[in-house]
């Protein structure tokens, strides 16, 4: 396993402009309070991102806005799938030829009835076109948003016809045993849950860390729980990271995560978001906001 794969890597939520445009600024700075507060790395560009809503080129550029302003290369892994298999191969480069920890990678999730073969073709096709530049690949399983997913069968696959280059699956099936099952067939990977609420259970069993959207507000608590699940008190710290999830997820997540932020750092324009998602109205956010769990995490993170 890849010891720069373990630990929290929060999925970077994407401040936009009130004109919609991507605040370069504002996600590097959130970039920097998130390993302030305990991440290992950054998982940038994936759904909490709001990913699929920028273009190819402003994907491009978050990377290269990270880098800019002093975040390691070797913090990042950013996401790369696309449906457009050249979209992902060129996004996917870009991350190598930086020297990314890694690539997070959607299956191509448009065309739903597709076999392995289509999906594997899909990766070899990537992984070519990198041309000798491809960086480390980090499955991405998400069958709630994508429907299609990476199949054991087919990770498996993958791991011998790529070895070194495949290295790990971040699971958002929200399904324990599945993540269990993963960390058990392919010990050789570094599996990462995608929310917290059984990952007690899943550290124990040997998962990497935890990639999960509620590390935008929380995570000096995800990070304490990955560093000290071995002790008395990590029960009640799954406890709280649980209850932490529940708050944020009930009015939706992305607008949620995006409220507190805007309150946090005091910038409004934090509660932009792209159609079709859409933000939260004042009395959502002011009940949120005046949840006693989210008020406890006003300090966690600093600008």
């Amino acid at each position: 396993m890849r010891t720069e794969l373990r630990g929290l890597w929060p999925p970077v939520a994407t401040p936009f402009a009130d004109n919609g445009a991507l605040n370069e600024g504002a996600l590097a700075g959130h970039g920097k309070a998130l390993l302030a507060d305990g991440a290992a790395g950054l998982a940038i560009l994936g759904t909490t991102s709001e990913g699929n809503s920028l273009t190819v080129a402003e994907r491009h550029r978050a990377i290269d806005a990270c880098l800019e302003v002093g975040i390691p290369a070797a913090r990042l892994m950013p996401g790369t799938g696309s449906c457009a298999l050249g979209d992902a191969a060129a996004l996917t480069r870009h991350a190598g030829d930086v020297g990314a920890a890694g690539a997070l990678l959607l299956p191509p999730f448009y065309y739903k009835a597709v076999n392995d073969d289509g999906l594997f073709a899909f990766v070899d096709g990537v992984i070519e076109a990198c041309a000798g530049k491809v960086p480390p690949i980090m499955l991405y399983h998400i069958p709630p948003f994508a429907v299609v997913g990476w199949s054991r069968d087919l990770i498996g696959r993958l791991c011998d016809a790529f070895p070194g280059v495949i290295v790990g699956v971040k699971d958002s099936s929200g399904d324990a045993d599945h993540t269990l099952g993963l960390i058990k067939a392919f010990p050789q990977l570094a599996v990462f849950p995608g929310n917290e609420t059984y990952l007690l259970r899943a550290l124990a069993a040997g998962a990497a860390g935890n990639i999960s959207a509620t590390a935008n507000i929380n995570a000096a608590g995800i990070s304490s729980l990955i560093a000290h699940w071995r002790d008395d008190d990590a029960e009640e710290r799954q406890r709280e990271a649980i209850a932490v999830r529940a708050a944020a997820s009930a009015r939706g997540m992305i607008p949620s995560l995006k409220a507190v932020l805007a309150a946090r750092y005091g910038d409004p324009a934090w509660r932009n978001v792209r159609p079709p998602l859409l933000p939260l109205d004042d009395s959502a956010q002011a009940a949120l906001l005046a949840d006693p769990l989210i008020v406890a995490l006003g300090g966690t993170v600093t600008a």
